[in-house]
């Protein structure tokens, strides 16, 4: 009775392939690898939901003409959840060869089979390989397996891209919900930007109106930290402004004045660096936006001593500023008279000085042809942007509706010629309403800042403790910017059976992946001879250097089947043998 269980079970899933069309049949596997070692092989996929079965069908002899035909291969063994089956020729029959090594856990389905089971031994081979789940049925395109004869060569995997709004760090939409000098972060509120909305960004603007004439209040500090220690709790970022007015009257500090704040705010600024994304320029005039200012040059009119005085604050703030963070000016004009006409290049990104560390924020964005004065010559301005945020940080925000300029295809346009990273949710909503109903709002959410992906990896199957360990990773960016503030980027091993890790620091600097670009990290680590003989699982980190035991803070990679939230690990799906 059991054999005809068996025998009706089998052909029922026979029936089914037949029936499931090809196209929707491809949809739900993916992560395909296969791997070997002189003695095994180790076949895996990564699959959604909660399938009963998950199988491997293999043509050892790449013969579609013998054993039993799935997917365009004649399978000559079975491997359906914990057991393989050899196929006997002559239609749907197979006989059961044993147990296997199998695992179906985190969307992932991994198993290990001895290579003399499959009638294969050290010499190099190859064979074709179908894979599925059921139910509902789901089956794989073709995926050939070239063996590496035992010594030590590896596999290839593929890695889909995911559609998912990502909370990434250092990127996307923000909050700003009122004065950081008077309102109170809540930490739930912000965890639940995180968690419930995707956002890991929220704006402080931290005004110094009664401290224009003299030192800041020791109160006024210590709410300071207050809000970036709720900030770090609840897993976010901040973008950092001092202002201190709100009036077009312009009520500012003098020179003096705020450079002896910003000698009292750099112990803080110093201290809290981990969780400050940026520092917007501030200080001057209303809003801390350059404009309408008593003590800098008002309403436009600015003689050469202001801008002497202007760039005296930039260049203190810049010097009380850990050297990883940049700080952003207001418009294009103000960078050019002060600093340099040139955009930054190449070669002078990340190198410290004070053009590589200072970005730009448009706060009225597509308000008006030259939105709201941000522009004084687009001719020329436009391609110095565009040049110069490959390197350093552009944000802002809306802050009037005006069609046609303000609808989808402008504000795609420019969002990604000018590298933006971050945008306001908050404001302008007229202008954000628009592009929903325009169709392109989930798109830009997605795309502020880096979207990194990976598209393929190449691995060894076997490494020996102390050896070399190859590793080839090519990382495609989809979104509109690089992240331009220092991140880590490790490969990182997982012993399969303890749960032992070790971290292996990779060279490549991930502020050089270009968006619209794809990156290949071809690396030969050393394997410590500390690491334990034993099976490795692959991982990929990029952890915050200031933050890397939170893993809220490392950046996740857009792919299906590959995110630990719990470690903030990119699992690289391939399984190495270290001996």
């Amino acid at each position: 009775m059991r054999k005809l269980a068996r025998c009706l079970a089998l052909l029922a899933v026979f029936c089914a392939s037949i029936l499931v069309a090809p196209t929707a049949a491809q949809a739900a596997i993916t992560g395909q690898s296969a791997t070997d070692t002189a003695t095994t092989v180790t076949y895996q996929f990564a699959y959604p939901g909660s399938p009963a079965y998950a199988r491997t069908y293999v043509d050892t002899d790449r013969n579609a003409a013998t054993g039993f035909a799935q997917g365009g291969v004649g399978a000559d063994y079975l491997l359906e959840n914990a057991s393989l089956y050899r196929h006997n020729g002559g239609g749907w029959s197979w006989t059961l060869v044993g147990p296997v090594t199998y695992s179906a856990s985190g969307g992932t389905a991994r198993w290990t089979v001895a290579r003399a089971d499959l009638g294969e031994s050290a010499t190099p081979n190859d064979a074709d390989l179908v894979f599925q789940v059921e139910s509902p049925l789901e089956t794989s395109a073709k995926y050939t397996h070239v063996y590496s004869g035992g010594g030590g060569g590896g596999g290839s995997v593929t890695y889909p891209p995911t559609t998912a709004d990502i909370a990434n760090p250092e990127r996307g939409l923000y909050h700003h919900t009122g004065d950081c000098d008077k309102n109170d972060f809540s930490p739930d509120t912000l965890r639940g930007y995180r968690t419930g909305q995707h956002i890991s960004l929220v704006m402080c603007v931290f005004y110094l109106a009664e401290f224009r004439t003299g030192p800041i209040g020791q109160a006024a500090l210590e709410q300071l930290q207050q809000q970036l220690d709720t900030v770090r709790a609840a897993g976010l970022k901040t973008i950092l402004r001092f202002a201190y007015t709100t009036s077009t009257d312009g009520a500012d500090a003098s020179k003096a004045q705020v450079l002896a704040h910003l000698d009292q705010l750099k112990p803080y600024l110093n201290a809290n660096s981990d969780v400050i994304y940026l520092v917007q320029a501030g200080f001057v005039g209303a809003w801390g936006e350059w404009y309408y200012t008593q003590n800098f040059g008002n309403a436009g009119t600015v003689t050469d001593a202001d801008w002497a005085n202007r760039k005296a604050v930039v260049d203190k703030l810049l010097g009380v500023l850990p050297s990883t963070r940049m700080v952003q000016l207001r418009t294009p004009k103000f960078k050019r008279t002060m600093y340099s006409t040139s955009p930054v290049t190449s070669g002078q990104a990340y190198g410290g000085s004070a053009p590589a560390r200072l970005g730009h924020h448009n706060d009225c964005f597509l308000a008006s042809p030259d939105d709201y004065g941000t522009y004084e010559n687009a001719a020329v301005e436009y391609p110095y942007l565009e040049a110069e945020t490959r390197y350093v940080a552009m944000g802002g925000e809306t802050c009037n509706p005006n069609p046609p300029r303000s609808d989808c295809p402008t504000a795609k346009d420019e969002l990604s010629r000018f590298h933006w990273s971050y945008l306001n949710t908050d404001y302008h909503t007229g202008v954000l309403g628009s592009w929903g109903s325009g169709g392109c709002l989930a798109e830009i959410t997605r795309s502020l800042g880096y979207r990194l992906a990976l598209r393929s990896g190449t691995y060894p199957s076997m490494a020996v403790r102390g050896g070399a360990l190859p590793i080839s990773v090519t990382i495609g960016n989809d979104g509109y910017a690089a992240p331009f503030n220092p991140r880590g980027l490790e490969l990182v091993l997982r012993n399969t059976a303890t749960g032992a890790v070790h971290r292996l620091p990779l060279s490549a600097d991930p502020r050089r992946w270009a968006a619209g670009a794809t990156s290949t990290v071809s690396q030969t680590v050393t394997l410590p001879a500390s690491v334990a003989a034993g099976s490795y699982a692959l991982f990929l980190g990029l952890p915050d250097p200031l933050l890397p035991s939170r893993p809220e803070y490392a950046i996740r990679l857009a792919n299906e089947g590959t995110w630990e939230a719990a470690t903030g690990l990119n699992n690289l799906l391939h399984t190495v043998t270290v001996s």
